[in-house]
């Protein structure tokens, strides 16, 4: 357990960002399945890249909420033809979630004025049952979200059929991975990054996405992708 900690410590530090204060929560429900991850706190982004075959990402038409209460459709709008960068936690999270959304904060400090226009960040509770618009309204001032990241939450059908859609579904949310995906709306073109993956990782797989709309087609690799440490 010291362990674990002392990754995810450093795993914050290395984003500099220092250890963000989380609520009261036993982190055993991470420890088992996670400690590996933790204890490399770079596994997202040393590890080798490979290209799978997978199933097409697909977007559940269920209405979901915000961090501020307002009800919406993931891919109307948030996702459109925007470039996205999605990420998975759940607020009572002391581990693996923390570290998460310190990569997007870092990401959305170096996307700029680009963050909600032509790259939107979301991050989606999994624990839908337990976070509220208002519990990810409190959670997200925590990491300075600005109006370019939303934080999604629902019904616990809505969220777990859009989980399923995505290809992120986990029986037990508390054994969720480290996981951010990025992707195209326009091209559908996505990519799953398992593990703490370096925030340069993501800038550089949105920049891809970007220079192939410059070239008017796709980026010449797999409609999914999956990053693995």
């Amino acid at each position: 357990m010291k362990a674990l900690k002392s990754g995810i410590a450093i795993a914050l530090l290395g984003l500099g960002l220092g250890v963000l204060p989380a609520q009261a929560h036993s982190p055993e429900e991470h420890a088992a399945h996670m400690a590996s991850q933790a204890a490399d706190p770079h596994a997202g982004h040393q590890g080798h890249t490979s290209a799978q075959p997978g199933a097409e990402v697909t977007f559940a038409d269920v209405p979901l909420l915000d961090q501020d209460g307002r009800e919406l459709r993931l891919k109307d709008d948030l996702v459109g033809d925007r470039i996205v960068v999605m990420g998975f936690v759940y607020t009572s999270c002391t581990t693996v979630c923390p570290v998460i959304s310190a990569i997007m904060q870092k990401l959305q400090n170096q996307l700029g004025e680009r963050a909600g226009t032509e790259v939107q960040l979301i991050s989606l509770s999994i624990d839908p049952l337990r976070d509220t618009p208002e519990r990810l309204h409190e959670y997200a001032g925590r990491f300075g979200a600005g109006d370019g990241w939303r934080w999604l939450t629902g019904s616990n059908a809505a969220v777990s059929e859009t989980l399923k859609g995505l290809g992120t579904w986990t029986a037990n949310y508390a054994e969720h991975p480290p996981l951010i995906m990025v992707g195209d709306g326009r091209s559908q073109q996505w990519t799953r990054f398992y593990g703490f993956t370096d925030p340069a990782v993501l800038m550089a797989r949105v920049e891809e996405l970007r220079a192939a709309r410059a070239h008017g087609g796709h980026d010449h690799t797999a409609l999914l992708q999956e990053i693995r440490p």
